[in-house]
């Protein structure tokens, strides 16, 4: 009888102590959370119980399963006990990579909540996401490591390769260069304000916003739905826009070819009356002037601010319709003229022109 008992209490106990345990630690959390609405950090934790129940269950096993008793067990104590402890090394990194998220997105919602610049918002938000990256790259090497050296044949191998670690260091330095050059790259981004996530960036000729920013590649998306990802080692090693950097108010520019009987004083006045029913326009400036001229044309020159890049985009683009739709119905002599008639040829005998 105590050979059925045993087995039952010891694994039955573990479970029963795990899921005790587990939902205690969720109803003190989930009080706290509605006891501390200003900030969630109490409500994120609370995505870390099912990791929390595998480490409490793998250590309560890994400590009392050779008191089952059982004769399988009793057989197999070093192959059980190994598959224990690799099971606890990869639920405790599982659990500390949950807890790291929740403490980050909680640090950054509540910033996000109490800030009021929106470009140090984008700073800190790039900041503590490759922070987040980092610690998890590190909880996944350290895990992968702690995980081999239970592995007595392991042990013997690292102990042999400590002895060429230099030479093998420098080789993999060598071969990794890119990728390293790529994480310092990503690292002097978090921390040196050169771009963030969401600025409005113009790169190799693409406009867009970014979207993405990891320790070793950065993901552009474009006005057009597409994303180009490029190394983030390209941002600190050529020069690039970035239009929301200082302050994300802009100043754009309408050019139109003109015939040079165009009204350019009634364009000024057609610009303001457009401008004003413009809800894109943020009113701080506004001009129209001639900059250019040839034999045939003139070149004239509106200019229009916005509160950023996407409203400056969408006042040039009415500004540009609306105009042109007024002179073609008001002062269609304004539009610029190609001369068709047919050039006169000199060949033998053909009349001089008469004045």
């Amino acid at each position: 009888m105590e050979d059925v008992l045993r087995p039952i209490a010891v694994l039955g106990g573990s479970v029963v102590i795990t899921l005790v345990l587990v939902w205690l630690a969720d109803r003190a959390l989930r009080r706290m959370d509605a006891a501390h609405p200003e900030t969630p950090l109490w409500g994120l934790l609370r995505r870390c119980r099912i990791p929390l129940q595998v480490v409490l269950c793998a250590a309560l096993l890994r400590g009392a399963y050779d008191e089952t008793g059982l004769k399988t067990v009793e057989e197999h104590e070093a192959g059980i006990g190994q598959t224990l402890s690799l099971v606890l090394i990869a639920a405790t990194a599982w659990l500390t990579m949950r807890a790291a998220a929740a403490i980050v997105e909680s640090s950054y919602s509540r910033y996000a909540a109490s800030a009021r610049d929106a470009a140090r918002v984008r700073r800190v938000r790039t900041q503590v996401t490759l922070i987040q990256r980092v610690v998890t790259a590190v909880v996944t090497v350290v895990a992968a490591a702690s995980m081999l050296l239970t592995f007595p044949e392991m042990r013997t191998v690292g102990t042999s390769m400590l002895a060429s670690a230099g030479l093998v260091g420098i080789v993999a330095g060598i071969a990794a260069q890119s990728t390293l050059g790529n994480l310092f790259a990503g690292l002097q981004i978090a921390f040196g304000d050169m771009v963030r996530i969401g600025d409005t960036v113009v790169v190799d000729g693409e406009w867009g916003t970014v979207e993405e920013i990891t320790l070793t590649f950065l993901t552009v998306r474009t006005w057009d739905e597409r994303r180009i990802t490029m190394p983030v080692s390209y941002f600190t090693g050529k020069p690039f826009e970035n239009w929301s950097r200082g302050g994300a108010q802009m100043t754009g520019t309408v050019f139109f070819h003109l015939d040079h009987s165009a009204p350019v004083e009634k364009m000024r006045q057609r610009l303001l009356e457009v401008l004003q029913e413009c809800p894109d326009w943020d009113g701080r400036a506004w001009s129209l002037v001639v900059t250019d001229t040839t034999p045939s044309t003139i070149m004239v020159r509106a200019l229009v601010t916005a509160r950023d890049a996407d409203a400056i985009w969408a006042v040039r683009c009415e500004v540009r319709e609306r105009m042109l739709e007024w002179l073609r119905t008001e002062h269609a002599y304004a539009l610029p003229r190609i001369s068709t008639a047919p050039a006169e040829l000199d060949r033998p005998g053909a009349r001089p022109a008469r004045d």
